[in-house]
């Protein structure tokens, strides 16, 4: 990974800073120096200001020592941060105010000159492809010579640098900084998933979208949400005329066709076969590949091409792209060009191919429409045996596991239980959670520890046969009790078929 830096750091006095936020600090305090702002004091650099905001289990004010000692000029904080850190810091300003996080976004994006003005800022948001989406994306701007950028659950791309993430939508301070970055590079154009976390969050806050897209709703995220209504609502804020120029919306989804009619804004609607909509297939067959596919656009655009891409989803996926590549300037010829060229997402249905005789997949489903959806696609290609490996992460949406479990055992027909990242939680109590009453019988099997899973998978694998492990994707992590061991899906698939596990 290429390291991130900017070429150039913005310079502001304490005293604006204060009075952008519309508070007071002490005079001797004004004329001192910021070079940028942090809310992470293990990132911080010399100068910048520290935001310490409260969160899940520590209040980032437990860290102002840190950030002090290494190189903070000042702290902003609310008055539980202030409390904390008030004895710990001596003379040093302190700058208070009222839910830090509701400013953070915008005075990120005053300090480092709106940057998502200067290009054009597309936002992805839905349950299912959020990642594929942004993907193709870039990659069409990018066969249209287009420097183009990428912020999302697989890391961030600036141009061909590439950067590791820890949240599939930065802090509000990181992702303006990324922006400026990005300016500084001269990037025209650039994808960012936008989770429903961070727009309840309010990491999106003082970002301009060019385009903002919404793919689809399903269950998920419930432990934060609560229900499917608030989760929508989140979703909804990024539709929102102030801060999104247009709008491209799924409406083949239910939630998708409710937000068309529920936004102030005139949508730019997408659908599969739906000819009624701006964007829709008007022919689709299916190759050894893909599919070739002819799209109608706006104003009777039409873009003709061959999409090496499997599974029906993944044509959403690339009408979503195609649509918002047209908005940004992509001549509709070179979008058709492109399309043959498109890759999918890495851990999205990636092939792993070490000359054994049966297909071996590994992606990120991790929803109980996306089992569904990925293994419907498995089924609807090939009448070879089904092989499905899924685990459900601890310490989130409980309610889904027995939906995942019946997806996993009706959608393959050898179905193998196992760990995901179980977190804090009892990886048992969790399969049993997947199971619910739902028989597992021989040569389907409930295996805690993913790896002898996958290894099981790879055993009983028959020439022909389809093995995919589902749930991490392009993750290379596994967390267990509060640590996160190397664990790669690809890695471990490979050695196992190998015959190196």
């Amino acid at each position: 990974m290429a390291e991130m830096r900017r070429f150039e750091a913005n310079v502001k006095r304490l005293g604006d800073v204060a009075s952008f936020l519309g508070i007071e600090i002490s005079e001797k305090f004004k004329s001192l120096e910021i070079t940028g702002i942090s809310s992470s004091s293990n990132k911080i650099n010399e100068g910048e200001l520290f935001i310490a905001l409260a969160g899940e289990k520590h209040h980032g004010a437990q860290f102002a020592l840190d950030a002090k000692r290494a190189g903070a000029t000042a702290l902003l904080t609310d008055k539980e941060g202030q409390d904390i850190a008030l004895g710990k810091l001596g003379d040093f300003p302190i700058l208070t105010i009222e839910n830090p996080r509701n400013k953070i976004g915008y005075l990120a994006d005053w300090f480092n000159h709106s940057p998502s003005r200067a290009l054009f800022l597309a936002g992805i948001t839905g349950t299912n492809g959020k990642t594929t989406t942004s993907f193709l994306l870039k990659q069409i701007w990018e066969f249209a010579w287009m420097e183009a950028g990428l912020i999302g659950t697989i890391g961030i791309e600036i141009g061909q640098d590439r950067f590791s993430a820890s949240h599939t939508t930065p802090e509000a301070d990181q992702l303006h900084n990324i922006l400026s970055i990005m300016q500084e590079r001269h990037i025209r154009a650039a994808a960012i998933e936008v989770s429903s976390h961070a727009l309840s969050l309010n990491r999106v806050d003082g970002a301009y979208f060019s385009a903002a897209a919404f793919t689809n709703l399903t269950q998920d995220h419930l432990d934060f949400h609560g229900d499917m209504e608030s989760y929508y609502q989140a979703k909804k804020k990024l539709f929102n005329a102030q801060s999104c120029q247009a709008a491209f919306i799924n409406v083949d989804d239910a939630y998708g066709a409710r937000l068309a009619g529920e936004i102030a804004m005139v949508p730019t609607t997408i659908s599969r076969r739906d000819s009624k909509a701006h964007w829709y297939y008007q022919e689709i067959k299916s190759s050894s590949k893909g599919y070739e596919v002819e799209v109608r656009g706006r104003d009777g655009i039409l873009i003709s091409g061959q999409l090496n891409l499997i599974g029906e989803h993944n044509l959403d996926n690339a009408l979503m792209a195609m649509a918002i590549a047209l908005e940004s300037g992509v001549d509709p010829l070179v979008i058709g060009n492109s399309l043959i060229t498109l890759k999918g997402a890495p851990g999205r249905l990636e092939s792993i191919d070490c000359g054994q005789e049966f297909l071996a997949l590994v992606d990120y489903a991790h929803t109980p429409d996306a089992v569904e959806k990925v293994l419907a696609t498995l089924r609807k290609n090939s009448s070879a045996k089904i092989i499905a490996i899924l685990g459900c992460g601890g310490n989130r949406d409980k309610s889904k596991r027995p939906l995942m479990g019946k997806a996993l055992l009706s959608g393959s027909d050898i179905a193998i239980f196992t760990s995901d990242n179980p977190r804090d939680e009892d990886p048992g109590e969790i399969l049993k959670e997947m199971q619910g009453f739902l028989a597992v019988n021989s040569p389907s099997a409930v295996i805690a520890d993913r790896q002898s899973a996958i290894k099981y998978g790879v055993e009983i694998a028959e020439d022909g046969d389809i093995l995919v492990v589902l749930g991490k994707g392009h993750e290379v992590g596994q967390e267990i009790k509060g640590v996160k061991l190397p664990f790669s899906d690809q890695d471990v698939l490979q050695k196992c078929i190998e015959a190196e596990l």
